[in-house]
């Protein structure tokens, strides 16, 4: 109960700071490269995210991170629990966005923050949003920005690794950026295992070998069944 109240009045007591410092990195945007506003809009975030993770106890264990090519990537990685997004902020040294539901934009400074990363909201009860949401990512892609994607579409919460939706093939192939697995391990432990309520937990995050445009092709429409194969012969070896 303790780590709850801990976790959450930080999550929620540090958006005023990040109000103030977001005012500040856009006032410096116009001077800057896309690169370095980048780097410099993904400081704040990580920060923010380093610091829920040790009001919760954790100890995240990173490996892999050599395999961070430069460039625009597609980061595509298992969704175990409500902490992924936090685990991955503060772990992923690469700056990235990553697609939301569109409810968190209901949330105060969060959005504002969210759209500078250049992440892409999805209402997942509209056909046509989820269209969008897809060229959206493409053209972010092509544009330089790199993006997080979760294809089994919701949390596994520790009971194994899902399917894969297979649309996220046509957005690296359409994108012609590599796809970079990630596996990640123990986060349901935190939340999701305890009724909600927060507990210290071991997460392991592993950073996999890219997957090339070249290999997507080459696989043709086994493509999203080789990645999801990388990422659970990653998970196989943790647990």
């Amino acid at each position: 109960m303790i780590k709850s109240a801990r976790t959450f009045s930080y999550l929620f007591g540090y958006l005023p700071v990040a109000a103030t410092n977001l005012a500040k990195f856009k006032k410096r945007k116009a001077g800057m490269s896309q690169q370095d506003y980048s780097r410099l809009i993904h400081s704040e975030p990580q920060k923010w995210a380093s610091g829920i993770m040790k009001r919760t106890g954790s100890q995240v264990e990173v490996s892999g991170l050599e395999h961070l090519p430069e460039g625009p990537v597609l980061f595509v990685s298992n969704h175990e629990g409500n902490f992924d997004i936090p685990v991955l902020l503060s772990s992923i040294p690469k700056p990235f966005g990553f697609i939301s539901k569109e409810e968190v934009k209901k949330f105060p400074i969060i959005p504002s923050y969210m759209e500078e990363m250049n992440c892409v909201f999805l209402d997942r009860t509209d056909r046509r949003s989820a269209f969008k949401s897809v060229t959206d990512t493409i053209e972010k892609l092509r544009e330089g920005h790199s993006i997080l994607i979760f294809p089994e579409g919701t949390r596994s919460k520790g009971q194994g690794l899902k399917e894969f939706k297979a649309g996220f093939m046509r957005i690296a192939k359409d994108a012609a950026v590599p796809v970079v697995p990630i596996a990640i391990e123990g986060t349901s432990r935190i939340m999701e295992d305890n009724n909600n309520q927060i507990r210290p937990a071991r997460v392991t995050v592993q950073v996999l070998e890219p997957v090339t445009p070249e290999q997507l092709e080459s696989a043709g429409v086994k493509a999203a069944q080789v990645v999801r194969d990388r990422i659970e012969q990653a998970l196989d070896t943790i647990q």
